[in-house]
């Protein structure tokens, strides 16, 4: 890991990237942010100070990278995302373009007597968001905060996402409400109506063969 002149700032701030790290010359990368190696960082990318982005992720142009925010090692971050402060994604996540997270329950510009602009700042106000290993999360959603994404769900695109979500769900609509089930490996594992998923139902992957037990909208991988 190296101290390098980060691009797009003045000149004596600085960020660490490890080795093969590939940044585009338009892109802002800020003093105190860390680039894992064989990172790539592309066209008018803005990554805030003091973010931390894991070895072999993509992050793909126009996205913003909010201060402090963690992402985790093998990370795919499409084009004109927002990742705001207070989120945390784990290795091996999707989010693909256009989404959008979000970190104030009841948010307003100013104060209840419009006298003065609140900052924007992390407060008290500011709730966190954490997107575990394996997930992916669709194109143009929406995702609310004081929340969980589980392991190896499935946001489908356009959805807007107000509650956590389990480990391997499929989940779509505005509010998302889970409609399935998904393996490892992407394929479905089962759908079913929204908000009601069936009871005691063992599963294995028509893709690749891995096994699941699926109940009342938890599913729990099967070691074979």
């Amino acid at each position: 890991m190296t101290l390098t002149p980060g691009p797009g700032i003045p000149t004596g701030l600085w960020y660490k990237a490890g080795p093969g790290v590939r940044i585009h010359p338009t892109a802002i990368v800020e003093q105190g942010v860390t680039l894992g190696r064989g990172t790539s960082v592309w066209d008018s990318v803005h990554i805030r100070r003091d973010a931390q982005i894991g070895d072999e992720c993509i992050i793909g142009e126009k996205t913003y990278i909010a201060y402090e925010v963690r992402v985790g090692h093998r990370c795919k971050i499409n084009s004109c995302v927002y990742i705001c402060a207070a989120v945390t994604i784990e290795d091996g996540v999707m989010v693909a373009a256009h989404t959008v997270f979000t970190n104030d329950r009841f948010p307003r510009a100013t104060t209840p007597d419009l006298t003065e602009l609140r900052p924007s700042a992390a407060d008290d106000h500011t709730l966190p968001t954490l997107v575990r290993e394996g997930a992916t999360i669709g194109s143009n959603c929406t995702i609310g905060n004081d929340l969980t994404i589980g392991r190896w769900a499935m946001v489908g695109m356009g959805s807007v996402v107000t509650k956590s979500v389990p480990d391997f769900a499929l989940v779509l609509g505005a509010p998302a409400v889970p409609v399935g089930a998904v393996c490892r490996c992407g394929h479905v594992l089962l759908k079913h109506p929204p908000g009601w998923p069936p009871e005691h139902q063992n599963l294995t992957c028509s893709a690749c063969g891995r096994g699941y037990h699926f109940d009342k909208g938890t599913t729990t991988e099967v070691d074979k």
